[in-house]
């Protein structure tokens, strides 16, 4: 074929042409484009990812698919109007699917259900139709929000206490940040983090504070992708805190001039007075080591003497200061008396006069009944109270106190401060005829024990797990009045209009 002189050679001319053809029919070119900024999606929730033809046409008869770091296996693969799981790779399948609502104006999405950590990065949709193909690149970012730090003081720790931050299930890799009262940034003396089976990130961190009057700490834990935070503080108590001595930073200081002072002057005899001096040295030295062991002897029945005082003192301290310390529940009950509680599993609707009925007048679901806790007597109007309720494998549980008015016509101002478990979920909720408050907590580990403290005169209700000795959840201000009872129910709180 011969060709055009002084353009093209014979052999170019027809990829020219078929190029010109491809180029100017609007059925045969186009592009692709994706999202500008990446697609962000919490972690467990499901991921839409959009994927448009441009200029506008049908993509029905094309070959579409979606890749991440190879054409296959592929994410999901779409071909002769339907999808194919040949090419799919294993830890997609039954979780993706093709949005096609709009594929007739050639917009596709790809669909991902319950995203894991390992469905974060790049992914690529890519249009064949024919001899033309093209694609585009689509950023996923997975957000995992771990859980709240458990802040915990680990001891004393190089004339300080040493307190250690840890958390568990963020993705990616959190940032960790301890600050003072004031909002300072405090640096940490370490912190390491690692991966579990699913990607997830666990991280611990540790900080020594010198410094008793910084009072409280806190650690913050940040997701450096959605700017999302969880804080905890913890107070410090300032008679933790080791205290030094004054004699043994007086003695470490002069105790060595001492010593150097008696060496010249042994030295300076030795070399003036050789043998008429050694019989009085060695009995001056004699003398001496018996005054230092009866002066060492006297100092250490002193610092004995300060070290019982000082005990003393941050005893008072704590039996001063202990409503603010949030920890040791087993030093807590030194404060509150025991009450012997049983649990009673009979219907709460039969009539036994052994333990208390649970109120009708309570805006609580009527039908399911429960258990309640049994008292050997009636209930608390003044004074503080503590009782233990095994929880241990109970997957549904509602605890804690309701008060009721000692009038009867004052019923209606019964009120339930209680503590509730459902499944994974648990919940904090005062409810009575004025409303129903409830707070979500975040509870680390399942409480297989919880003990009950009731300060009546504070009108305070505080919840503790007595395996690792942790602060659950307090009523502050609950405003008791009249008989309080504790409260017991194999079951969750349902609530319905009152009539």
């Amino acid at each position: 074929m011969a060709g055009f002189p002084g353009l093209f050679p014979a052999s170019v001319l027809p990829a020219l042409l078929l190029w010109v053809s491809m180029w100017g029919s609007p059925a045969s070119g186009f592009s692709v484009m994706g999202p500008a900024q990446p697609i962000k999606v919490p972690l467990g929730t499901d991921a839409t990812l959009p994927c448009q033809l441009y200029p506008e046409q049908s993509a029905a008869h094309m070959q579409i698919r979606w890749y991440r770091a190879q054409l296959s296996p592929a994410v999901l693969l779409y071909q002769n109007g339907q999808e194919q799981d040949g090419e799919q790779m294993l830890e997609y399948r039954g979780r993706t699917e093709l949005a096609e609502d709009s594929i007739g104006r050639g917009a596709v999405a790809l669909l991902i259900q319950h995203v894991r950590a390992s469905d974060n990065g790049q992914y690529w949709c890519h249009f064949n139709d024919g001899h033309i193909s093209q694609e585009a690149v689509v950023e996923l970012h997975v957000i995992g929000l771990g859980s709240a730090p458990h802040v915990r003081m680990m001891g004393p720790e190089d004339n300080g206490i040493q307190v250690l931050c840890s958390s568990g299930g963020w993705f990616p890799k959190p940032r960790v940040q301890w600050s003072d009262m004031a909002g300072e940034k405090l640096l940490s003396l370490s912190e390491s983090q690692s991966q579990d089976g699913d990607g997830l990130f666990h991280v611990e961190a540790s900080l020594v504070v010198k410094d008793s009057s910084l009072g409280n700490v806190t650690c913050s834990i940040q997701n450096p992708v959605s700017g999302q935070e969880k804080a905890s503080a913890i107070f410090l108590p300032e008679p933790f805190f080791p205290r030094t001595s004054p004699w043994k930073t007086a003695l470490a200081g002069t105790l060595p001039v001492l010593v150097l002072l008696l060496i010249g002057i042994s030295y300076t005899g030795w070399r003036q007075h050789k043998a008429k001096n050694r019989e009085v040295k060695e009995r001056e030295k004699a003398s001496q080591e018996r005054d230092k062991m009866a002066k060492e002897k006297e100092e250490a029945q002193s610092d004995k003497r300060e070290l019982e005082e000082e005990l003393e003192q941050r005893k008072a301290l704590y039996n001063k200061d202990w409503k603010k310390a949030l920890i040791y529940p087993d030093w807590r009950k030194e404060q509150f008396e025991h009450v012997l509680v049983s649990v009673n599993h009979e219907n709460v609707h039969q009539n036994n006069s052994d333990f208390t009925k649970e109120p009708q007048a309570v805006l609580c679901n009527k039908q399911g009944g429960g258990n309640l806790l049994k008292l050997d007597q009636k209930g608390f109007t003044k004074g503080r109270h503590y009782w233990e309720v095994d929880l241990k494998d109970i997957d549904e549980w509602t605890l804690g106190i309701y008060d009721e008015p000692t009038e009867k016509s004052d019923l209606e101002k019964m009120k339930f401060n209680v503590l509730e478990k459902k499944g994974r979920e648990y919940r904090a909720l005062t409810c009575s005829h004025q409303g129903i408050s409830k707070e979500s907590l975040l509870i680390e580990k399942c409480p297989q024990k919880i003990v009950i403290f009731l300060d009546y005169e504070d009108s305070n209700i505080s919840f503790y797990n007595m395996v690792d000795g942790t602060h659950i959840f307090s009523f502050n201000q609950a405003n008791i009045s009249g008989s309080v009872y504790p409260y017991f129910k194999l079951k969750s709180m349902e609530f319905s209009p009152y009539a």
